[in-house]
């Protein structure tokens, strides 16, 4: 056929490295930009037939989020703006994988096993972040769709791809498939819900947003021409100088437990920060005496979820509203959810794709990865119920705010803002909501990731033997205390995550467990220091 043999010619000019192995994970391929080029291309042959196969268009994102600046990676987005199935996401791994020589077998194989029609019209949207390797690692896909009427959207946040690429397939009926479309939809929602905000002040009105030197601080100044009477946006680290996400976004608040380099603050201001391609947001602020509070994706979800529940009792609607966390979410922010807001929650495993799928389970399923990574997913509503009818018209500006298809730090921090400013809450009140357990993360460079197998949404450890018995018995040791470990999904280190009653028992807890999956599971020495607790050296071995 005349289109394996364009294959065969664009393949020579995007060559695989030989016997480089690289898996697609929870959130696509990502590795070193330099590593990238054929699996771009392969990405874009995929994506074509996914598209034939669905006879729907199909997202691809050229991307690597939170990662350094080096890094790139990429991701295929469904039909309806969700995750690409397991199926196919094994199905990249093999095209990726495959050998120069063995690119055509590969293909066609798969082509066979989802009888593809191959004389079927391909629709591929692209888009790509602000990384300097995404111009030709974005064209490379591009070669891949070839000229299966690919459409290359440029630069746009993650987020909004997904975005884009459900308004297509369904005809507009989720919006209109543009960036400005986009804009229109959540910001119009947004002004709507303010309106029923009272007296908010300009000091409440503003916010001060950190970029990560990525896309969606490009994407802030865009929109603010479309929300700057109810919100002011003071947007740092805008990507005019400094490095995407080093020393600043999302997770490295997070993971760091501080603000920004280039984040100006004042005690008490709101402040929030995006990762490198807009789809997580965390919130934080520092109080009167200096200490940085951060509020994080349990927060997040503990705030929207609040707030639709009551919206709910108002109207006299009896929807089933569920929380989905995955293993890292803070043992309080749990509590509090099912113990005083008596809302159902549901542990699956850590990615997106686990969360959201657990979340469409329920009338409104609101999921938040601790990272900040996450959403509200609404079921559609009965036509044949009028009570229905009336909720979704009383929920209506709600629902347009939210970015239903995947996490998307500018709708999750348009719906933060409207609901903070509705409840008349301040961030320190928000805040206030619960206390956070004390909490540690740290990695153990391993020799081989595979040696971790776990259950129960990650929550305990299958294998290496005795690993979870070990765990176990240094939990015993610290009061209101829990330890779990988890493979990376990208590269060859165990994740383990502790949390105490105090801060000291959660760094010694976390330590400790360190050196158990060091000793049991292969570990391989590093002296990185990662930080220090009571004067003492403490290694992420």
């Amino acid at each position: 056929m005349a289109q394996f043999q364009e294959v065969s010619k664009l393949s020579s000019q995007h060559p695989k490295p030989p016997g480089l192995v690289l898996q697609y994970g929870t959130a696509g391929f990502r590795s070193n930009a330099k590593h990238l080029d054929h699996a771009m291309f392969r990405t874009g042959l995929l994506a074509t037939l996914r598209s034939k196969k669905t006879k729907a268009t199909i997202g691809v994102m050229v991307t690597a989020s939170h990662n350094p600046e080096e890094d790139n990676g990429v991701k295929l987005i469904d039909p309806m703006g969700n995750m690409v199935t397991a199926e196919w996401e094994g199905y990249a791994t093999q095209l990726v994988n495959a050998e120069q020589d063995d690119l055509l077998i590969v293909l066609k194989d798969i082509i066979e096993k989802e009888t593809v029609n191959m004389s079927q019209e391909a629709n591929v949207f692209v888009g790509k972040d602000t990384r300097s390797s995404s111009v030709s690692l974005s064209q490379a896909v591009l070669d891949g769709v070839l000229a299966l009427s690919g459409h290359n959207y440029g630069l746009v946040t993650t987020p909004q791809l997904h975005y884009m690429v459900c308004c297509q397939n369904t005809q507009g009926k989720y919006g209109e498939p543009t960036v400005e479309g986009y804009y229109r939809k959540l910001c119009q929602a947004f002004i709507q819900l303010i309106k029923n905000a009272s007296n908010c002040t300009d000091d409440q009105k503003h916010l001060s947003v950190d970029g990560a030197n990525g896309i969606g601080a490009l994407k802030l100044h865009e929109m603010e021409s479309h929300v700057k009477s109810e919100l002011q946006i003071s947007v740092f680290n805008d990507g005019s100088k400094g490095k995407l996400n080093y020393e600043c976004g999302a997770d490295f608040v997070k993971m760091q437990q501080k603000p920004p380099t280039g984040m100006e603050m004042s005690p008490g201001e709101r402040c929030c920060s995006y990762d490198g391609d807009a789809d997580r947001i965390v919130y934080y602020y520092t109080d009167s005496e200096g200490q940085f509070h951060l509020l994080d994706g349990d927060k997040i979800a503990t705030l929207i979820s609040t707030f639709l529940k009551e919206l709910l009792t108002q109207v006299g609607l009896d929807l089933k509203i569920a929380v989905v966390q995955t293993a890292y979410a803070n043992g309080s922010s749990t509590r509090y959810l099912e113990d005083t807001m008596k809302v159902i929650v549901r542990c699956t495993k850590t990615g997106v794709k686990h969360l959201h799928h657990a979340a469409q389970e329920f009338d409104i399923g609101v999921y938040f990865e601790a990272n900040g990574h996450g959403t509200v997913s609404i079921s559609e509503t009965d036509p044949h119920s009028s009570k229905r009818k009336r909720a979704a018209q009383l929920l209506q500006n709600t629902i347009n705010v939210i970015n239903q298809t995947v996490g998307d730090a500018i709708s999750d921090m348009l719906l933060i803002e409207a609901i903070l400013a509705i409840k008349g809450m301040t961030v320190q009140q928000w805040d206030a909501i619960y206390t956070d357990l004390p909490n540690r993360q740290l990695k153990v460079k391993v020799a081989d990731r595979r040696v971790i197998d776990t259950t129960d949404a990650e929550r305990r450890a299958v294998s290496p033997a005795g690993l979870q018995e070990a765990i176990d018995s240094l939990v015993k040791k610290y009061k209101l205390a829990r330890s779990f470990v988890r493979p990376s999904g990208t590269e060859d280190v165990v994740r383990v995550y502790a949390e105490a009653e105090t801060q000291e028992s959660a760094d010694a807890l976390a330590h400790e467990v360190s050196l158990a999956v060091y000793r049991l599971a292969g570990g391989i020495q590093t002296t990185h220091v990662s930080w220090k607790a009571k004067g003492v050296k403490m290694l992420a071995i």
